[in-house]
Order: structure tokens, then C-alpha cells, then sequence
């Protein structure tokens, strides 16, 4: 998939890819979570429901435990107990970089998390009721650590009580590491991320399998490879799987999709993301940026060639340069950008909850929840390089104030002159990301958020007619037949141009020019200072000689 952005700054790339990067599927056993389908599914494995009550419940989850450790202590694995806030995933990193020779199932942590049990009633006539207790309740979650040979690190946290429901993560770039040495493709990799890859386009290619109609039946294999002989066996043999038909479905919960620029240069990436996120932050309104400070400066060059041997071993990352991290958070989606390694720049769509897209969350639509995670992606990389290439065509200022045509209907033009009109320009800006558009209802409370005294009382019905205004200018375009709205291209473009011309062009040079300045200069100016200061005085000296200064 391409985007304006990557497209833009192309000449100053080795390459790039698309890749699925976390997932995060949800396990369950359908007969097991229905109270009915519960008794069943005991009375399968034990014959009757005799013994079904609170106490066995109790007793199975407790074998769990113990022919887990007695399992690890026979084959040497080793079972870490940790806190609920360690990073789990961090800690087995470590042990795989200390212990190269691991494979198959290598660690096992055991921690605290609340899950949904069991309360069986019992009377003097049997079972009176079955149901879940509640409010949660705090069991031991067992999270198994599996170096897959086609998947590489995969996790499985699974609960230690009946119905032992599971979550499995698993990471993209794992797996096309994994793809890219089976096909002798040169890469380097440090941490989640490929920092040098000498044919990238061959690198492309094997993540863009993540995205087939069958990369659903990859994952459901890889995870059935493991499911069932690795972890539910400490709770149900092979036998009483067998018998009682114990059998996983698998729905999606959280997917990350990134694009990686990879530069020459990384100074020069540096340089870009930077000036990048300048531009765009204002016309975004991202409230804050995150910077994690290290070095100074990053390398100039790329490295000799005789350290530019491809690691092939997946490494714990420290953040060495400074990481600027911005984030746009819309519900459950979060569009993000940063710096990973020392030349590469992602950019990253997550949906955290799968439900919130309204696609469907079995596992056989992973395809399409990537491609609309893939689409989002372009169109939020397309707004950026849109704010960040701002550009007035030459009539647009004369054509902006006359009236205009939206069907049937006569709208009127665009006074920029107005505080409400450019309260709404800056909020069609600021709401030009989202990826799913935007409502006239979001623009009103977009509006009302900048706190202009021209918009106190500014609602949806207000918005409603200032968008028509927008798209009979072909500023803002409806997205098919729904309510909802998104800028186009130019109109972006446009909009952008005109905010960042009277707000950081214009006022800050007639307000320089009419000041009478005293004192000298500071000592130390930013090269924006420097650049408004030469325009302030060329700026003198035309509105002198055009007879508009006094």
C-alpha cells in the first residue's frame, strides 16, 4: 500500500514494508462459558455431575499448578513467579538472549489476575444452581513462553480454573524473521524492528503474506501446535480432550499494523520526523509529545561495512538517541509515529479492542482487519504529508468569500475574517485524522473544546450548515451515504495553508512590524526566530516603499 508521505520523501529511503506487527487473540472453550454447557462438559470428562461443586473446582486448579511444576522440574524449565506490573514479555526476552539453545517451550511465569469463575450450589436434591460469580476473582494466570520455529516468540496465558480460557500473543515480525531466513534474505533486527535489509522489496513481499486470506489458517495452526500439548495439558490429558471435545475457537482482540521508512541517513530521519511533527502538531491538536532523551546527535553515516553483518538474532532494545513518540487516540484506535533504531521510521495504527470496528472478530477475519487497519494507516500518513505540504492555489483567496452550490441548494461563502469561521477551519484540521471521519455533532464539540468567546454557543446544527459551506468549496467531502465527513486532499491542503498563513505568518510579521523594538536582541535565537526576524525586515522596507508604513 502507498501514501502521499512515503511518496513524498522516497529519494531519501533504502526501502520500506508494511507488517503486521502485535497480535492478540482471545481463547475460549463455547461450552464451558454457558452454565448448562458447563455441567455437560463435566459430566463428559468425569462420568456424572456428582462431584461437581465449589471444592473440585478448587482441586482441578490446584493439579494444574502441580503437574505444571512437576513437568518444568523434570525437563529443566524454569517457572518465574512475578508481580502483576513486571513486563512479563521483557523478562523472557532477556532469558532468550542469555540462553540461545532454547526451544519449544523454554518459560513458564506464574502471576495474579482476575478471571471469571465458577459458583456451583449444591442441596440436599443436587446441583440448585450454576452460575458465574460476581465480581472477578484474583487466580493464578499461567503465561507459557514458546520459541515457534515459524513463529519465533509466542506467549500463552492461560487461567488456571476451569474453563481455562487462554490469550495468545504473538508478533509479525517474529514470524517474517523467521519467513525471511528459511528464503536466505539478509536483514538486520534489533529488537521489533528490521534496520537493514538489503532487499527490501524480497522482505516486502514475505510480510505482505500476513496479509493473504490464509494467514487466518497460519495462525490457528501455529496456535493448535501448541494449545493443546504445551498448556491444557496440565489440566485435561489428551484422553479427557478427546472425550469431552474440549476444543478452543479463537476470536481477535488487539492487532498492531505498522509502515516502516527505512532512510540512508539517520540524522537526515531525524531531521524530517522532527520538522514533521512541528508542522503538524498544531493543526492536529496533539495535546502532548513525548521525548525519551538520549544521545545528542544520531550517526551521520551508516556504520563500516565490516560491522554491517546481518544480526539475525532478535536483541533487547535500550533507546540510545532521543525517541519522540506522538500519539492520536480515537476510541479504541491509536494512530502513532516515532523512531525505531537508528534509521528506521514507523508510523503504527492499534486497534485495542477488534469489537469497536464492527467487522466481526473470529479469527477468519484477521485479512480483513488488517486491510482496514492498512487503509487507515495510508489516510492518516496522507493527512500528515498533506499538513505538513500546505499549498493556496492562486485563485482560491478571490473564489473563497462567493457563493456556492451544493445540489439543490445555495450556500454561502467562507469569510476567513470571522472568528467562527476560523474556529471551524482549525477543528476540521485538527479532526482531519480520524479515520473513520467525523460527525456535524464532533465538530461542534471540536469547536466549543478551542474556547473562543465567537463559539460559545456553537452546536451541531451550527456545524451541520458550515459544512455544507465547506463542500460546496470542495473542502470536505461526504463519505458515501452516512452522516460522516473527512477533507479531501486539496481541501486538507488548503485549510492548512490558510490557518498557518494568518496565524503564524501574518500576525506574527504585522505585530513585529508596527512594534517599536528596544533593547538588544537575544543571544541565542532559534533558526525560526532568525528566519522571522530577516522576513520582518524585508517586510519593513516593502511596506515602506508601497506607501503602507508609516
Amino acid at each position: 500500500m502507498t501514501d502521499e508521505l512515503t511518496a513524498y520523501y522516497s529519494r531519501m529511503l533504502t526501502g520500506t514494508y508494511d507488517c503486521v506487527d502485535r497480535i492478540v487473540l482471545n481463547a475460549y472453550f463455547p461450552m464451558g462459558h454457558s452454565p448448562g454447557g458447563f455441567r455437560e462438559w463435566w459430566r463428559r470428562v468425569f462420568g456424572s455431575d456428582d462431584n461437581l461443586d465449589n471444592e473440585h473446582l478448587m482441586r482441578m486448579a490446584g493439579r494444574f499448578a502441580r503437574r505444571l511444576r512437576a513437568y518444568a522440574k523434570e525437563h529443566s524449565i524454569e517457572v518465574l513467579d512475578c508481580e502483576n506490573a513486571e513486563r512479563k514479555h521483557q523478562v523472557a526476552e532477556a532469558y532468550l538472549q542469555n540462553n540461545p539453545q532454547a526451544r519449544g517451550l523454554f518459560l513458564i511465569q506464574v502471576s495474579r489476575f482476575p478471571a471469571i469463575t465458577w459458583n456451583v450450589a449444591r442441596g440436599s436434591n443436587g446441583i440448585t444452581n450454576i452460575a458465574k460469580k460476581k465480581s472477578l476473582a484474583y487466580v493464578n494466570h499461567y503465561s507459557f513462553h514458546i520459541l515457534d520455529p515459524d513463529w519465533g516468540h509466542l506467549t500463552i496465558k492461560m487461567s488456571g480454573h476451569p474453563p481455562f480460557a487462554a490469550q495468545i500473543l504473538l508478533n509479525g515480525h517474529e514470524y517474517v524473521a523467521a519467513q525471511a531466513r528459511k528464503k536466505g534474505i539478509a536483514f538486520g533486527k534489533e529488537g521489533n524492528c528490521f534496520t537493514q535489509v538489503e532487499a527490501s522489496a524480497d522482505l516486502a513481499l514475505v510480510a505482505d503474506t500476513l496479509r493473504c486470506e490464509d494467514a487466518a489458517g497460519r495462525l490457528s495452526q501455529v496456535i493448535n501446535r501448541w494449545i493443546y500439548s504445551a498448556c491444557l495439558c496440565f489440566a485435561l490429558d489428551l484422553t479427557q480432550q478427546e472425550q469431552s471435545n474440549f476444543v478452543y475457537e479463537y476470536s481477535l482482540y488487539q492487532i498492531e499494523y505498522s509502515r516502516n521508512l527505512l532512510f540512508a541517513r539517520g540524522a537526515q530521519m531525524e531531521q524530517v520526523f522532527e520538522g514533521l511533527i512541528d508542522r503538524s502538531r498544531t493543526a492536529l491538536d496533539i495535546p502532548q509529545i513525548k521525548t525519551i532523551f538520549g544521545r545528542k546527535h544520531r550517526p551521520q553515516q551508516r556504520k563500516s561495512r565490516s560491522s554491517q553483518a546481518p544480526r539475525l538474532e532478535a536483541v533487547v532494545e535500550t533507546p540510545v538517541y532521543n525517541l519522540t513518540v506522538f500519539k492520536l487516540h480515537f476510541g479504541s484506535l491509536t494512530l502513532k509515529g516515532y523512531t525505531k533504531g537508528e534509521h528506521v521510521l514507523r508510523f503504527e495504527a492499534v486497534v485495542h479492542n477488534v469489537r469497536d470496528l464492527q467487522c466481526g472478530r473470529r479469527l477468519d477475519r484477521f485479512a480483513e482487519v488488517v486491510d482496514r487497519l492498512g487503509g487507515m494507516l495510508s489516510r492518516f500518513l496522507d493527512t500528515l504529508c498533506c499538513i505538513d505540504t500546505a499549498f493556496v492555489p492562486s485563485d482560491f483567496l478571490d473564489t473563497l468569500p462567493l457563493p456556492s452550490q451544493v445540489g439543490a441548494t445555495r450556500v454561502g461563502g467562507i469569510d476567513t475574517n470571522k472568528a467562527r469561521t476560523r474556529a471551524v477551519l482549525s477543528a476540521v484540521s485538527a479532526l482531519s485524522a480520524c479515520p473513520q471521519g467525523f460527525l456535524a455533532s464532533d465538530l461542534a464539540t471540536k469547536v466549543q473544546s478551542l474556547e473562543d468567546p465567537a463559539c460559545t454557543d456553537y452546536g451541531p446544527r451550527q456545524a451541520a450548515y458550515d459544512l455544507k459551506k465547506l463542500r460546496g468549496k470542495c473542502l470536505v467531502e461526504k463519505i458515501g451515504k452516512s452522516r460522516r465527513y473527512a477533507p479531501s486532499s486539496a481541501g486538507l491542503r488548503s485549510l492548512t495553508a490558510l490557518v498557518v498563513l494568518r496565524e503564524r505568518v501574518l500576525k506574527p510579521l504585522l505585530s513585529g512590524v508596527s512594534e517599536v523594538r528596544q533593547g538588544q536582541p537575544p543571544r541565542y535565537q532559534s533558526e525560526i526566530d532568525q528566519q522571522y526576524e530577516t522576513l520582518r525586515k524585508d517586510m519593513t522596507t516593502l511596506f515602506s516603499t508601497l506607501g503602507i508604513a508609516a
